[in-house]
């Protein structure tokens, strides 16, 4: 007889093992009514019908952007509630310093890597060769919309982006830096007011419960949003694209994967987790973005299976949000390889200079353009121009392919940020590794017990 909760062994409530058993095996439900096959089973009809109704198939794009934005109405809230309650109640300010410095270096580690191996491969896997484009034959007015935003990203104007003019702006617009701010000073005034803090840390503890009540609400929709965002997109732009710029797209899929599974499965290693369990607890989020080409929509239910893993709030809250600023992988692997297309395309010979300014570029830019739409497209309309030799034109090569490649940015987005909260949290001592490798090994399993979980404070029986 034995007991296991979200913090560890629970003396004072003993189950049989045998009743836990059972009540998990009958808890379990059919295949057909998992999350991750519903979302697979529609975004499969989805391409169907995109691919034989394309006409009709544009008329759905509004209900899948209506989960999206959905979805997006809480994530500000959840955010903040979540930073200001983990801050408040870590109590130690050092602690907060010490998990954000730690998770910058992991960042930048990371996006570095992710910028130099999307450059290197561009280079050695020659995408574009033989394309012998014209850029007199491109039509400028389908990419002036993008070139014009990204006038305005540079890291002055990011950096400032993140203190807002007023208290609710960022709630209103839904930006998640200035709410991160926002949320950081909050916390660290409750914690320092210590016990006259307290009613309003047990507030937003309450308000979490109605915002993650909403979340599931909303989810019960997510396989008909799927359904609606991949027919759309094969309907919109067709297959045929795909058949013209398939080299290019197969190439960022690859490289996007391989990275994940080697250079982020490899950090996982050396903090004691199994990439593929990792990926197998997440794949219903996962799915999910690559369908919808929006990270953000699963961010909420994301970090509420990091706490169930065993990761503690302060870093889940920390971690994960400031990852969508910071942290854009994905992005980085389609700007790097997405700018030695173009050169080959073009036949531009990039000089290792010409490679190593837009590297130093990209580093800024990639962040820059973080929580904007099309960002990772407005990203490369800003790098471009320290090229010179490689007409910004040229993006309009790209337009055709931007929506399927967005969807492999979406997912490696999402996937490396929730890598990251758990290499962050491992190196500063913040997970449970008896909860996580019980969670990862028995994989997610909505019960009651989860459904009213309050992030980390109802406690998860299972046996030992």
């Amino acid at each position: 007889m034995s007991t296991l909760n979200a913090d560890g062994p629970s003396p004072g409530l003993v189950v049989p093992n045998g009743v836990v058993v059972a009540k998990a095996a009958a808890e379990k439900p059919r295949f057909y009514r998992k999350l991750y096959v519903q979302v697979l089973m529609a975004v499969a009809l989805g391409a169907i019908l995109g691919h034989q109704f394309p006409d009709l198939s544009e008329y759905l794009k509004p209900y899948g952007d209506a989960f999206i934005k959905a979805i997006k109405v809480v994530v500000a809230p959840i955010i903040f509630s979540t930073i200001v309650v983990g801050i408040a109640k870590m109590g130690d300010i050092r602690r907060v310093a010490n998990v954000g410095l730690k998770a910058l270096i992991y960042f930048e580690v990371a996006s570095t890597l992710a910028l130099v191996i999307g450059m290197v491969v561009g280079h050695l896997w020659k995408v574009g060769v033989g394309i012998n484009a014209d850029p007199a034959s491109f039509d400028t007015r389908a990419v002036e919309n993008y070139a014009k935003v990204a006038k305005h990203v540079n890291m002055t104007d990011f950096f400032l982006s993140m203190i807002p003019t007023s208290f609710v702006e960022p709630f209103v617009k839904g930006d998640i830096l200035p709410v991160l701010f926002i949320a950081l000073l909050l916390g660290m005034a409750l914690s320092l007011a210590q016990s006259r803090g307290k009613p309003i840390v047990s507030f937003l503890e309450s308000i979490s419960v109605a915002l993650f009540g909403m979340v599931r609400i909303i989810m019960y929709v997510a396989p008909l949003a799927a359904f609606c965002a991949m027919a759309f997109t094969v309907g919109k732009y067709g297959l045929g694209t795909l058949l013209d710029l398939g080299q290019l797209v197969a190439s960022v899929y690859v490289v996007s994967i391989l990275f994940v599974v080697l250079v982020l499965g490899g950090f996982l290693r050396l903090a004691g987790f199994n990439i593929f369990h990792v990926l197998g607890y997440f794949k219903e989020e996962i799915i999910f973005v690559f369908a919808a080409t929006s990270a953000e929509t699963m961010m909420p239910r994301s970090m509420q299976k990091l706490e169930k893993v065993g990761v503690s709030k302060e870093v889940v809250g920390l971690v994960m949000p400031g990852g969508f600023s910071f942290n854009m992988d994905g992005t980085a692997i389609y700007m790097t390889m997405a700018v030695q297309f173009l050169a080959h395309a073009f036949n531009v010979e990039l000089t290792i200079w010409h490679q190593l300014s837009a590297l130093l570029v990209m580093l800024f830019t990639s962040k820059g353009a973080a929580g904007v739409t099309g960002g990772g497209f407005i990203a490369l309309a800003a790098t471009l121009p320290v090229l010179d030799s490689v007409p910004i034109a040229g993006l309009a090569l790209l337009l055709g392919v931007d929506r399927f490649m967005a969807e492999i940015r979406a997912a490696t987005n999402l996937t490396s940020n929730i890598i990251a909260t758990l290499v962050v949290g491992r190196w500063v001592g913040a997970v449970d590794m008896k909860v996580a490798a019980e969670e990862l090994r028995t994989g997610f399993v909505e019960t009651e017990e989860t459904r009213s979980w309050d992030m980390g404070h109802s406690a998860e029986i299972k046996a030992t």
